[in-house]
């Protein structure tokens, strides 16, 4: 068992020089990532450490919990992208936003433009307790309003976990998968790093991101993978090229 485990690789050794990351929380005192600038310049130097070339920062939007706006989030990453400079931090970086489905957000959606990753791509997320009760019909009007929805980690709600077809209905639905890579290193749970497996396996996964929030999270990049399914999970980190600006 001992040798099995040795064989995996290191997480951050399989983010190439190349790797573009889709979602993180590097932007200071703006939601439950980054508390200030120190904070965030370790996050910046910690991307370049690890060979990022580009990465897009997504903090949360959820209008009863952390109720950022575009115009906020835009100015604080114009601020930290001087920050970060000053600090040779050189990796170019975009801001978009982790979008939380509630009811403020359809709304919000057929109103307001939203801080998209890259053309109509946005990053949402559902509650982990339980799925929001219009979930299908607000991944529909989402769509209607020519977005494409990217779901944050769906490894993480464990309420899925024991019905894969819930899986299956949220692609089939258009939802793309974004797969939290700390997830493979079982930093959120044994559960949770199975079911990421699984997903992976199943080729049901389309992105990578690292959802680093802190150094806790920076320092789980030096574990070791968890995971069987390295080559699909190779791929999936490469599909990230997309995301190039």
């Amino acid at each position: 068992m001992l040798s099995f485990l040795q064989s995996k690789p290191v997480l951050k050794d399989l983010i190439s020089e190349n790797y573009i990351d889709i979602h993180s929380h590097l932007l200071p005192g703006i939601d439950d990532g980054a508390k200030n600038s120190n904070s965030s310049i370790r996050l910046g130097k910690a991307f370049q450490d690890f060979g990022v070339s580009q990465f897009i920062t997504t903090p949360h939007i959820s209008h009863y919990v952390w109720n950022n706006s575009a115009e906020t989030i835009i100015a604080k990453h114009a601020e930290t992208k001087l920050l970060l400079e000053e600090h040779n931090v050189k990796i170019p970086f975009q801001a978009a936003a982790e979008y939380f489905f509630d009811d403020w957000f359809e709304d919000h959606f057929k109103n307001e433009k939203l801080l998209t990753l890259k053309d109509n791509y946005v990053l949402v997320e559902i509650s982990y307790q339980n799925a929001p009760l219009q979930l299908y019909k607000t991944l529909f009007e989402l769509q209607v309003a020519g977005y494409i929805p990217v779901l944050a980690h769906p490894e993480r709600y464990l309420y899925y976990h024991q019905d894969f077809d819930e899986y299956e209905k949220l692609k089939k639905a258009g939802c793309l998968f974004q797969l939290n890579l700390l997830s493979v290193v079982g930093y959120y749970g044994e559960k949770i790093r199975k079911v990421a497996d699984e997903l992976l396996k199943k080729g049901r996964y389309d992105f990578t991101g690292t959802d680093i929030h802190h150094s806790n999270h920076v320092k789980a990049f030096d574990q070791k993978i968890k995971i069987s399914s390295i080559s699909c999970l190779k791929e999936v980190i490469a599909n990230n090229q997309f995301f190039k600006f």
